[in-house]
């Protein structure tokens, strides 16, 4: 696979991540900020947020992110990283997420 496909199916397996309390995957939720592979390596580092600084579920989500994106053909390391900036709102959210939720 290239690295657009790579990335393409990254993106994929980001969206079979729940937050469990919010019935959207995290990708349409707006909490993937950044994705960035480098082909060369197989290395990927990926910023993600969460809906609330608080959350106790933060180390169970991030890592069911490693966990699926290392399970991508040509990704070799994973590198999760939690940032609060800019902070979440509900306008990152997907028009599929918000018509889910009930906000559209």
């Amino acid at each position: 696979m290239n690295k657009q496909q790579i990335e393409e199916r990254i993106v994929e397996v980001l969206k079979t991540v729940y937050d469990p309390e919010i019935p959207a995957n995290i990708y349409d939720l707006g909490l993937i900020y950044r994705v960035d592979f480098n082909e060369e390596n197989g290395s990927l580092d990926l910023d993600m947020t969460l809906t609330a600084p608080g959350c106790p579920l933060a180390d169970f989500i991030m890592e069911d992110v490693r966990q699926k994106v290392l399970g991508v053909e040509g990704v070799k390391t994973a590198q999760v990283n939690l940032v609060f900036e800019p902070e979440w709102t509900q306008d990152m959210m997907s028009d599929e997420a918000k018509i889910d939720l009930g906000f559209m």
